[in-house]
């Protein structure tokens, strides 16, 4: 390993050793305080042009597996981390997190105070930073000149639709960033889904005769999509069951007339407490957050709020009182966990079963 540094806008600079790829990046920094899942996590596209800190002090110990991928190509722009462990014994035929972040030119910087770290973010908020190889002036000119895109969507997003094909209810996805855990879950329901392209029309989505709906997760912020976006989510609620997850709720949210505002703080973790409002249970659940609904915007003649969060009481769930329709902010696919929301895709099955026997 040889010796980088994490710099920060702030002008502070974390001195590390370098593993993975050896390029320089600029990103939005970021904290996670997930225990397991690091290969789910650094897959997710909510991290498209993001550096992720773990707050767990060692990531690497069980390689990478074929089976915890949450994309095909990760985006993310690099990893922050106390110690980065090589594969376990018993798991030598894994490929490891520096072949794996070689691979996808994704840099990591380990030897990091990662606790130092995030109490900076949590104190400063969003800040960027870059993982450099010299913390000299020229290195902190770079990352004040580097603009980071709201474009998110776009580049990630598939730009054309694909199937996946099964034998059950048809369901259309729209990706706005798609997390894989939501097709694993449809394609143990039997689903036949169709993916779209984030921009795709109401009218296009109709023309397919879908049984249902679902508005995918995805990155940036939801203010920065045009408002063709929230036409379309207006024409199927009234139309098809809709089910919208992370960024999805949040402009289901926004095509209701609510509003979201950004959070001070990004919430980044699993076992997360949630609790479900109609019965007071409490579940846990991974959240990647960085935008918030206003519950004083929520127009309560239209949706209700049927999840809180325990620690800030956020709003992390809405139905729609007309239309089958409702959403969640967290994510409800259980990769790589806890499973305690993956109920909520039975119950879209449930919804669609419903609407089937209305029109049959």
């Amino acid at each position: 390993m040889t010796q980088r540094f994490l710099i920060l806008e702030d002008g502070s600079s974390y001195p590390g050793e370098g593993f993975g790829a050896g390029a320089t990046t600029t990103g939005e920094l970021v904290f996670n305080t997930s225990m397991l899942g690091y290969q789910e996590i650094v897959t997710n596209q909510i991290y498209h042009n993001q550096i992720i800190v773990f707050s767990q002090p060692t990531i690497g110990s069980i390689g990478i597996t074929h089976d915890s991928y949450e994309s095909i190509l990760p985006t993310a722009k690099g990893m922050v981390v106390r110690d980065v462990s090589d594969i376990s014994k018993n798991r030598q035929r894994s490929l490891s997190l520096d072949q794996f972040l070689k691979q996808h030119n994704i840099p990591g910087i380990s030897g990091i105070d990662t606790r130092h770290l995030i109490r900076q973010i949590q104190k400063n908020g969003t800040m960027k930073g870059s993982i450099v190889d010299v913390d000299d002036d020229h290195a902190f000119d770079q990352l004040h000149a580097t603009v980071l895109t709201n474009q998110q969507v776009a580049q990630v997003a598939t730009p054309v639709p694909y199937p996946n094909p099964n034998s059950g209810y048809n369901v259309v996805v729209v990706d706005f960033g798609l997390k894989h855990g939501i097709l694993r879950q449809l394609s143990r329901r039997k689903c036949n889904v169709t993916v779209l392209p984030w921009n795709t029309d109401a009218q296009s989505i109709i023309s397919l005769d879908p049984d249902g709906v679902i508005l995918s997760t995805g990155p940036g912020s939801p203010l920065d999509l045009p408002e063709s976006v929230l036409e379309m989510i207006r024409t199927i609620q009234e139309r098809i069951p809709l089910f919208a997850i992370g960024l999805g709720h949040e402009l289901f949210a926004l095509a209701n007339g609510a509003e979201v505002t950004a959070l001070p703080v990004a919430h980044h973790g699993a076992s997360h407490p949630i609790r479900k409002i109609i019965t007071n249970e409490i579940i846990y659940a991974l959240e990647g957050q960085e935008f918030v609904v206003d519950g004083e915007s929520v127009d309560r003649d239209r949706l209700i709020t049927t999840y809180r969060d325990l620690i800030d009481s956020s709003i992390q769930g809405l139905r729609h009182r007309d239309y089958p329709a409702f959403s969640v902010q967290f994510f409800p696919d259980g990769a790589p966990g806890p499973n305690d929301s993956v109920d909520l895709f039975d119950e879209f099955i449930e919804i669609m079963g419903t609407r089937e026997g209305l029109h049959g």
